[in-house]
């Protein structure tokens, strides 16, 4: 191959763009319609609806509640994220331990402390030789500890998960969840807003922007339960406080005084884990408490005939839901048997008890059928045989309380059992409209299961839309559609009576410039990706997709700036930096293009492209053993690069 066909291969594999990855902690297509119960709803609570109730935080909460703060900071909430400190950490460091290997990807990782730093350390052995070696530094841990700690890190506001984390329970660490067998996006994974508003008090946040945040609170706090203070601390100031024993304080919600359905929305805003659609207009900072939960967003399930004790970790309110206890009592909510502003850890096994002996101890009341010796065995615990421990199929290495209440739980065996697929169940509204149900396929497809069957369902649901309501609701979710159908024509076919400067929605806009591009049409799909980044100007790799078109078009210059944008604020961004090194090498600076090539292989030992690129720089360098290195490292790892394969044989013949 002529140094000439080496360039050309490098240009058409320059302009190669895969589409993004489709697991997202927020997937990138959950803003959808849901249900509009109330046109105007209210409520007595006069910090739900009120739009100038503002946040003020919880050190203005400890000032008036001293006892209250100081045992919900040891909850599990209160301890939920924080900086990575040494006396945050529950981790442990001994090099016993310390130690993972990702047998996928054949990544070692080791976390450590330098002084009061914690670190972890990406490396590849090749025989006794480290072959490569990235550390990154980790500025937040997340969790209290009680179940793991996982680990995130800040480039320039912008948030990811490391790969690995540290699981208390069976005292050991492992790859992070999500990240095992091949699925690892190593240093990549962005900590996105519904992560974040789970897992933390609310943040500040960078509008157009996927994961960057100006703002990083440290651990959940009181307004999460009670709402925005700030019209409570107003009223407090300006007046006596109210004798809450006679008479609710309506500057503040108390969950105690909701009804038990909005006791439960409270909860199940972070304890009902499952596929979240936010309705039109709505983001997750929109919930507050005393709103139902469908206000905002509707969050489903998928179902399933058998493996009744296969749950998601923090799916606690949709196994409540299941029990009968729930269904039979009509009053049952998280704070039947829960104090929220106490730890489990420091919570009597005695109130749980008291909880279940309410209701089930008395004349006419379901009691226990076991026998009193049996009772005995277990110290007359119902939680122990009703509520037993089980694994969580998201996390692995844990086990928590199943709170699916049952008489008798099924044999082991027969709990493991899948046998069909029954559908998606909203579990906070009972009449999610058509649209939104299909957007819960489409997201359980894009998320966790990528079935076609799901996206025939989620066609069928869009084709029962209101023939009045279909026309001004249904395309961007055609288009969704579609674009996961891999169906790109169909994508331009809607997108031709379309103009970009009409669409709002950031995702919309790239799956029609990324369709558009797949079809050979890099002129069609500019616009279009431009526009993805009017709209998410901070959305770092819809600007990289933005600059690969302006590189199809010729448009190096252009395309430089763009890259350039996307490096400064994220400077180790494997793409950009593969292709700013692919301009450098067509303006001819092959020093430039060498160090920017070797900043994505510094990131990314594997990528693609980019080892293409090194392999053809090395050759118009004429370093032919290290082009040939390169090519059969493409090649163990992308045996499927027709390309590497041409360039290999060429390269042998040399």
């Amino acid at each position: 191959m002529s140094a000439r066909s080496l360039r050309k291969a490098l240009l058409v594999l320059a302009l190669f763009a895969m589409t993004l990855p489709a697991f997202f902690c927020t997937s990138p297509g959950s803003n959808g319609q849901g249900t509009a119960e109330d046109e105007h709803p209210t409520s007595a609570w006069l910090n739900v609806y009120d739009t100038s109730a503002r946040y003020v935080g919880m050190d203005v909460c400890r000032g008036c509640h001293p006892g209250v703060y100081e045992t919900f900071m040891q909850t599990g909430m209160g301890q939920s994220f924080g900086l990575a400190t040494r006396e945050k950490s529950a981790a442990d460091f001994a090099p016993a331990h310390a130690i993972v290997y990702d047998t996928a990807l054949d990544y070692y990782y080791k976390p450590y402390w330098r002084g009061d730093t914690f670190y972890i350390m990406e490396y590849r052995l090749q025989g006794r030789d480290t072959v490569h070696k990235l550390v990154q530094r980790v500025d937040h841990v997340v969790g209290s500890g009680q179940h793991t700690n996982s680990h995130i890190f800040d480039v320039n506001g912008y948030l990811y998960q490391a790969p690995i984390t540290f699981y208390t329970q069976k005292h050991k660490w492992d790859m992070a969840p999500g990240f095992e067998k091949g699925a690892s996006s190593r240093f990549r994974r962005m900590i996105q807003l519904e992560c974040m508003t789970c897992h933390n008090a609310l943040p500040g946040f960078v509008a157009g922007s996927e994961n960057k945040y100006t703002q990083v609170m440290h651990g959940i706090d009181c307004e999460r339960c009670h709402g925005p203070g700030s019209l409570h601390v107003a009223a407090r100031q300006s007046s006596p406080p109210v004798d809450t024993s006679k008479t609710p304080d309506h500057t503040i919600v108390n969950p105690r005084r909701l009804s038990t359905e909005l006791q439960n929305n409270v909860c199940q805003r972070c304890h009902l884990q499952g596929i979240a659609v936010l309705n039109d207009g709505k983001t997750f900072f929109d919930f507050r408490p005393g709103m139902r939960l469908s206000e905002v967003m509707n969050v489903f399930m998928p179902e399933y005939e058998g493996a009744q004790d296969k749950m998601i970790m923090a799916s606690h309110v949709e196994r409540m839901k299941k029990s009968d206890c729930y269904v039979s009592s009509g009053k049952m909510s998280c704070i039947t048997c829960h104090k929220p502003h106490v730890s489990v850890k420091f919570t009597p096994r005695t109130q749980y008890l008291a909880a279940c002996q309410g209701c089930h101890t008395g004349s006419g009341k379901a009691e226990c059928k076991e026998t009193m010796q049996a009772r005995m065995a277990k110290k007359d615990d119902c939680v122990t045989c009703h509520m037993p421990r089980n694994g969580s199929i998201d996390i692995p290495h844990v086990a928590v309380t199943d709170h699916y209440i049952r008489s008798r739980p099924v044999p082991a065996e027969e709990a493991k059992k899948i046998t069909a697929f029954l559908g998606m169940k909203c579990y906070n509204n009972d009449k999610p409209d058509a649209i939104t149900v299909a957007r819960g396929y489409m997201e359980f497809y894009e998320r966790y299961a990528p079935s076609r069957g799901l996206l025939d369902s989620a066609l069928k649901y869009l084709g029962m839309q209101p023939t009045e309501e279909a026309g001004k609701k249904q395309n961007r979710d055609l288009i969704r559609a579609y674009y996961l159908l891999e169906d790109h024509a169909k994508v331009t076919g809607y997108a031709a009576a379309m103009q970009p400067a009409a669409i709002a929605d950031a995702w919309t806009a790239y799956r029609i410039g990324e369709s558009y591009f797949q079809v050979g049409a890099a002129d069609k799909a500019l616009p279009w990706y431009k526009r993805a980044t009017e709209i998410w100007p901070h959305a770092l790799d819809f600007n990289n997709k933005y600059g690969t078109c302006l590189l199809a078009l010729n448009r190096l210059q252009e395309a430089q700036q763009v890259f350039g944008f996307v490096l400064k604020e994220a400077p180790g961004h494997v793409s950009a930096n593969t292709n700013m090194g692919y301009i450098y090498m067509q303006q001819g600076n092959g020093t430039m293009a060498y160090e920017y090539l070797m900043r994505a292989n510094a990131n990314d030992p594997d990528h693609e492209q980019n080892l293409l690129n090194l392999a053809v720089w090395h050759y118009t360098n004429n370093q032919y053993d290290k082009a040939r290195t390169r090519v059969e490292h493409l090649l163990q790892k992308h045996p499927g690069n027709e390309r590497a394969r041409a360039m290999l044989l060429d390269l042998s013949n040399m």
